[in-house]
């Protein structure tokens, strides 16, 4: 398969760049995963939409990927509950982390190669530090091991952040702390009670702090550096900026990351998410409000993901329409041209004899390479659906079945991409609803619009959309129905 020339803006130089991987059968990424302490909410989704987005793009683009994302099960809010709630850390962190993956498969989210928990990579974690110790980067305080910043001139390069004005030996202990506030972080904290997760280690008894877990785990998968690194907008500074500082300090001769990818926040309603405005959602509360899981993945992937995206539940049925819109032509193809047993059982590089297929595909490609464009992408999606659906009203049943093959084709490609759309014929399951009642419904309506009785005919329609019953008028004057998805 031929590679496909990738563009990403790099948040380090903070512009587009060639992708360059160091080696393109084994591409390396890294992205920064949840804090196991409670269900994500769909900021965090978003993100891990995002890594989702990056993975499938490059697979389309013919590359092979060796993909990482952390599971943080170590850090304050994690030991004040396992403390508060009288339980050892792993049992407080088990069900989180079973919910994270549980998400993830609801909304058709890839598997990577490596999920590294903090806790298993304590190893790790300290012999960085000891590297660090012994380039000159880490000072002893009252127990704690921290970072000299100051002792390392390339801090800032990432995040631009100005240590100008820091003040010598001004530290921080809390595993987060506000944005532009530069202060020597910790990479070791002393155990504080006999109630606080502790490790015996060559570096006192303790445990790692936030920043350290990242590039330790980086490490230990890796052995370097990696290609790609991603994260939420929020983690640039100072955790990234920290992760770069601590790996950099302690391999100064090796590339730590050549791309850095950042997605930018969510908001609810135009307002930033907060469990105070009441505007603040899990996955697991979206799905309990009746939302299809493929509607909240459409909606969510929809935006760029360096363009801050304004979620909302009405948002979330305009999604569940356009999809319905791209299924809808899908299914006709397939039942016009009886190609129910000819779909993909799996995606490979295809050539398309059909000029206007080879436009589209090239577009959606083209789109994906540059920088991840997925709303120019979907256009692309939404050009064929135009495209196939004129081409069917004027054909009538004298179709070219191979146009229609390679149609389907395309759309199966990009659903590698979307992964909501269905290539199955549906089962018509009428759940005590007979075949003749909807007849006759659908007759009751097309004279109800043959009378100019619209309110009629749409009270009608949306009678058979309650019962899950979903139709399709076409040019010829005929009506089709079908079980929704």
């Amino acid at each position: 398969m031929k590679f496909i020339p990738f563009v990403f803006q790099n948040s380090k130089s903070g512009k587009k760049e060639p992708f360059l991987p160091k080696d393109p059968q084994h591409v390396s990424i890294y992205s920064c995963g949840p804090t196991v302490y409670n269900f994500a909410h769909i900021g965090n989704i978003r993100s891990f939409l995002f890594v989702d987005i990056l993975r499938r793009s490059l697979l389309l683009g013919g590359y092979k990927l060796n993909q990482s994302m952390n599971i943080t099960d170590i850090d304050d809010k994690i030991i004040n509950e396992s403390i508060k709630r009288k339980i050892s850390v792993e049992e407080f962190t088990k069900p989180w982390t079973e919910a994270f993956f549980k998400d993830l498969e609801t909304l058709h989210v890839q598997k990577l190669e490596h999920y590294p928990k903090a806790t298993e990579s304590i190893d790790a974690m300290v012999g960085l530090v000891e590297t660090l110790s012994s380039n000159g980067l880490v000072y002893e305080k009252d127990g704690n091991l921290y970072f000299s910043i100051q002792k390392f001139s390339r801090y800032g390069e990432l995040s631009k952040i100005d240590v100008s004005g820091m003040k010598a030996g001004v530290r921080y202990d809390a595993d987060e702390y506000e944005k532009d506030d530069v202060r020597d972080f910790v990479l070791w904290k002393n155990q504080k009670s006999e109630e606080e997760k502790c490790w015996h280690t060559r570096i006192g008894n303790g445990r790692p702090g936030w920043h350290l877990e990242c590039s330790a785990m980086i490490r230990k998968v890796y052995g370097s550096g990696v290609d790609i690194h991603t994260g939420g907008i929020d983690l640039l500074f100072p955790h990234h900026e920290n992760e770069a500082a601590q790996s950099i300090g302690a391999y100064p001769n090796e590339e730590f990351v050549g791309t850095w990818l950042h997605c930018e926040h969510l908001l609810v309603d135009g307002e930033k998410m907060s469990k105070s405005k009441g505007n603040f959602y899990t996955l697991r509360d979206i799905l309990e409000k009746g939302y299809d899981p493929n509607s909240i993945r459409y909606h969510l992937i929809s935006a760029h993901y360096r363009s801050k995206l304004n979620f909302s539940l009405n948002k979330l049925e305009e999604s569940k329409i356009a999809m319905d819109r791209i299924q809808n032509t899908i299914y006709r193809v397939l039942e016009v041209g009886n190609l129910w047993e000819l779909v993909p059982k799996h995606y490979e590089e295809f050539h398309y004899t059909a000029l206007d297929l080879q436009n589209i595909n090239s577009e959606f490609m083209n789109s994906l390479a540059d920088d991840l464009n997925v709303p120019k992408a979907l256009a692309s999606v939404f050009e064929l659906v135009r495209i196939v659906n004129q081409y069917l009203d004027s054909h009538g049943s004298n179709v070219d079945t191979k146009y229609l093959n390679e149609t389907v084709q395309l759309f199966y490609t990009m659903n590698e991409l979307f992964a909501v759309f269905q290539f199955e014929k549906q089962v018509q399951s009428l759940e005590g609803i007979s075949e003749e009642w909807i007849l006759e419904q659908i007759e009751l309506r097309k004279t109800a619009k043959q009378n100019k009785d619209f309110s009629t005919a749409d009270r009608i329609r949306k009678e058979l959309e309650e019962k899950g019953i979903l139709l399709a008028d076409t040019k010829e004057g005929k009506t089709t129905w079908k079980k929704a998805p």
